[in-house]
């Protein structure tokens, strides 16, 4: 089986005549089609079959994919899957990526322009449409044999774009053109799911700079350019197996598939950070644990007013340190231990600082293991700024506050320092138990109506998603800054999809989702208090705790919803709502 690598295969039946043979003969010419045929011909491509065909070719070219180790680590051994891959180069990466996959997985198809169908090699291999000419009646049946292949349990690669990537002035950078709705139609058709590949680099300047000044240009020069840019490796990056379950919270198939593109760019290396690398840290022995009857002595010995909520076998209290020193010291050894789970452990053998001494602790106490459970550490602002100034808050380390912020203006409670012991992490009572604590302590102390603090967005998140949350989430204050800000990468795609895209309240969801490899939604105690109508204003980087980045957030009680209060503050959501200062 050997090739005829010309137009006189794609335009068979324009292919007779002297005048269509001149023409296709200079068409041949000018795409560089004869040097193709030369080159085709003195390879050891002809008759080869489809997956050694692409090995060969890339081999010629040395073009090599690298990081092909993510795919045999991601792609599933059966099952249907869509592989989207955004279009930088032309048919190489194509070639490249089909060979990879096949070895992979053997029922591997690939979606391709029908100027590829010159290579009779890839006919097993490549299904092939017209995407220049959408009303071409043999894309129907492309289409048709797509959604078989993954009906039947195979794998199907897509470039969505259509053609290669190239200058758009509106955005002023080399990408992708649209991508057409496919990936999303047949990913809902098929409940397929799709996994995300991003390409590196682009066509020579020459190259761009000739299909910016007539767009066909770029068809002219495509196998030109294939031919000229040898020895350079193609750079792979693999995002995670988006499900279908994900996908379909995106919406229509023209929005799932604006989300995929999205995902495609987001693993572009040179937008995608990462945190600075820890100082090789090393680790103290955790300090061993309070005895069961310590602690439960000490928590039985608290005024009954600082016994705040029961269920079950769990106790919610507060306590000082001078009235509970060894409830706060293993406090701090299970903040520790926990903190160090997400990469935000200080390394001592316990999770301590000056600000111990002068804040709440409000704790869940499991009465029949005596052990504590979770915690939250609370500062009175009243209290420790005429005392200590600013200074007296934890989060003035972090963050610049103006006279004209809330925690100077009134009373506020900062909370932060919160864990659950992961052995209750997953349970519905942990965080809800701290939370129901919370609403009794303000009930108790109705004076406090803003709390605020931070959400820590662990290291174990990636710079993206936390871009994401700084995009979405954020209300920014001229009254308060960070000390050290988190400077996003700012990717261009990211930002556009963001722009283009209507926030129906789960956007920022769907794109943590997304982009984080284990499929982690954004944290927990995020999403508790948007139950409560918080607002978000910065992101600081905390440079006393692991240079982790905390989200900066205040809460009003007296206007959170009242179902969300009406399930803290119990019995007294109303006596709460009623308080005016100084009755």
């Amino acid at each position: 089986m050997h090739s005829t690598i010309s137009l006189s295969v794609i335009f068979k039946e324009k292919s007779t005549g002297l005048v269509n043979k001149l023409l296709i003969k200079i068409g041949d010419y000018l795409l560089g089609l004869n040097k193709l045929q030369k080159f085709y011909s003195n390879s050891n491509l002809p008759g080869l079959a489809a997956e050694p065909f692409c090995d060969e070719l890339v081999r010629m070219q040395n073009r090599p994919l690298t990081n092909t180790q993510l795919l045999t680590e991601v792609v599933p051994n059966t099952g249907s899957l869509i592989v989207v891959c955004n279009h930088p180069h032309g048919c190489i990466e194509g070639v490249a990526l089909a060979g990879a996959l096949r070895k992979r997985r053997s029922d591997v198809k690939v979606l391709a322009n029908k100027g590829l169908a010159m290579f009779q090699e890839l006919h097993e291999l490549f299904i092939f449409i017209d995407p220049l000419n959408p009303s071409d009646p043999s894309n129907l049946k492309g289409i048709r044999e797509c959604k078989k292949h993954l009906n039947n349990g195979g794998v199907l690669l897509i470039f969505p774009a259509g053609k290669v990537s190239y200058y758009r002035p509106e955005k002023q950078r080399i990408c992708d053109g649209e991508w057409n709705r496919l990936p999303g139609a047949l990913a809902r058709a098929t409940d397929s799911p799709v996994l995300p590949i991003h390409i590196s680099g682009h066509n020579s300047d020459f190259f761009i700079t000739m299909g910016r000044i007539y767009y066909r240009f770029k068809l002219l020069m495509l196998f030109r350019e294939m031919m000229h840019l040898k020895n350079k490796p193609l750079e792979l990056s693999v995002g995670r197996i988006l499900p279908t379950k994900l996908l379909a919270k995106c919406g229509d198939e023209a929005q799932i598939t604006a989300f995929l593109r999205a995902q495609c760019y987001c693993l572009d290396p040179q937008f995608n950070a990462t945190w600075s690398a820890d100082s090789a840290q090393q680790f103290a022995d955790l300090n061993a644990p309070v005895p069961g009857q310590v602690l439960a002595s000490e928590i039985n010995s608290l005024p009954n007013s600082q016994h705040l909520a029961d269920y079950k076998k769990f106790r919610v209290s507060y306590a000082s340190l001078h009235q509970a020193p060894n409830v706060v010291k293993d406090i701090t050894r299970l903040r520790e231990k926990v903190f160090r789970l997400y990469d935000e452990g200080s390394g001592e053998s316990a999770d301590g600082d000056e600000f111990d001494k002068t804040y709440l602790h409000l704790f869940i106490f499991d009465t029949e293991e005596q052990e504590i459970i979770g915690a939250y550490r609370m500062g009175q602002s009243d209290k420790l700024i005429p005392e200590f100034g600013l200074k007296g808050m934890y989060l003035s380390r972090m963050f610049k506050f103006s006279p004209e912020f809330i925690n100077q203006q009134q009373p506020c409670l900062e909370m932060g320092r919160s864990f659950i012991v992961p052995e209750h992490q997953r349970s519905f009572y942990g965080l809800f138990l701290l939370w129901r604590g919370i609403g009794e302590f303000v009930v108790r102390h109705p004076q406090y109506r803003i709390l605020y603090g931070t959400v820590s967005l662990s290291k174990l998140y990636r710079p993206l998603s936390v871009e994401c949350i700084s995009k979405l989430a954020l209300n920014p204050c001229s009254n308060v800054s960070a000390k050290v800000p988190f400077a996003p990468v700012n990717n261009p795609e990211l930002d556009d999809y963001i722009a283009e895209t209507p926030d129906t309240g789960n956007l920022l969801s769907i794109l943590v989702q997304g982009i984080e490899q284990d499929g982690k939604d954004v944290p927990i105690l995020m999403k508790q208090y948007n139950k409560l109508a918080a607002r978000f204003y910065c992101i600081g980087i905390d440079k006393n705790f692991n240079d982790t980045p905390g989200l900066l957030l205040s809460v009003d009680m007296s206007k959170a919803p009242h179902k969300a209060l009406k399930q803290y503050l119990a019995e007294g959501l109303e006596q709460y709502l009623n308080y005016k200062k100084g009755s």
